[in-house]
C-alpha cells in the first residue's frame, strides 16, 4: 500500500473472526485527515464489530490493515450505563477513564458548548447534553481521529440537526478525522464525505450522492430511503449553490 501523509487508517479485505465465526468480511475502506466517513447497514450487519476491530478489541484474522504511526483515537460508544443512584457530576465523567484537571475539561466541553455543564449532575442532563458531554470527553486526548457509535441516540429530531452540525464544525474547523456509525440515513448525508453499507461484508460504497444509486442500498434500505436521500441531497446541493453565489450559510 502507498504512504501519503493524509491517510490514517487503511484496510484491505478486513475480516474477522468471533467464536470461529465469521462476523464481517472483505471490507475496504480508508479514512484519510478531515474527512467524515459514515457506517450505516442494518441491525446485526457488524458494523459494531468493525469498529471494535479499528480500535483494537477484536482481532482482524485477515486483510492487510495499517494505522498511522502515533495515531490518537477518541472514541464514543454507544452506550453508557450510568448509575442513577450515584451522585456524578460531569466533570467526573469526563475523567473518569482519562486524567485531566479543570481547564482541560472546561476547554473540550467548551468545543461542544456545554461548558456551562461542567459542575452538573450527569443524572439532570438531557439526552443531547449528555450526547454532547459524551462528544466532548473524547476530544480530551486531542485525537486525530473521532470514532464515533450512533452519537445522536436519545436525541429528539432538532438536536439531531445540531449535533451533525457541530460534528462538522468540529472537523472543519480543527481538522479531526471522523468515522461515525448512524441509522439517520436521511440527516447524516450533509455531514459526510463518504459512505460505508455493511452488512456482514461490504455492500457498496461512495459519496451520499452515489450510493442511492446503488441497488445493494436500495434493496437494504428500501426505494423509498434511496428517493428520500436523492431528494436530499438535491435540495442540499442546491442549498451549497446559494451559498457559493455570494451568500453566507449560517450554522
Amino acid at each position: 500500500m502507498s504512504q501519503p501523509s493524509s491517510r490514517l487508517i487503511e484496510g484491505r479485505q478486513l475480516g474477522v473472526r468471533l467464536g470461529g465465526k465469521s462476523i464481517i468480511s472483505g471490507v475496504d475502506l480508508r479514512i484519510d485527515a478531515g474527512k467524515i466517513v459514515t457506517l450505516i447497514g442494518p441491525n446485526g450487519a457488524g458494523k459494531s464489530t468493525l469498529i471494535k476491530a479499528l480500535l483494537g478489541v477484536h482481532n482482524i484474522t485477515s486483510g492487510e490493515f495499517y494505522s498511522k504511526p502515533g495515531l490518537t483515537i477518541g472514541y464514543m460508544p454507544q452506550r453508557v450505563p450510568i448509575d442513577d443512584s450515584l451522585p456524578l457530576s460531569v466533570l467526573r465523567l469526563m475523567t473518569l477513564t482519562y486524567r485531566a484537571n479543570r481547564e482541560a475539561v472546561q476547554a473540550a466541553l467548551a468545543l461542544t458548548e456545554v461548558a456551562h455543564l461542567i459542575d452538573r449532575p450527569v443524572q439532570q442532563l438531557s439526552g443531547g447534553e449528555f450526547q454532547r458531554v459524551m462528544l466532548a470527553r473524547t476530544l480530551l486526548k486531542e485525537p486525530d481521529l473521532l470514532v464515533l457509535d450512533e452519537p445522536v441516540q436519545g436525541v429528539d429530531f432538532s438536536g439531531e440537526v445540531a449535533l451533525y452540525k457541530l460534528i462538522q464544525r468540529l472537523r472543519d474547523e480543527r481538522g479531526y478525522a471522523v468515522l461515525m456509525v448512524s441509522h439517520d440515513l436521511h440527516l447524516v448525508m450533509a455531514a459526510t464525505d463518504e459512505v460505508l453499507c455493511l452488512n456482514g461484508h461490504l455492500c457498496c460504497s461512495g459519496t451520499p450522492e452515489s450510493i442511492t444509486q446503488e441497488p445493494t442500498f436500495t434493496s437494504l434500505f428500501g426505494p423509498h430511503q434511496a428517493d428520500a436521500l436523492a431528494f436530499y441531497s438535491h435540495h442540499h446541493d442546491h442549498e451549497h449553490d446559494l451559498a457559493h453565489q455570494g451568500g453566507h450559510s449560517h450554522d
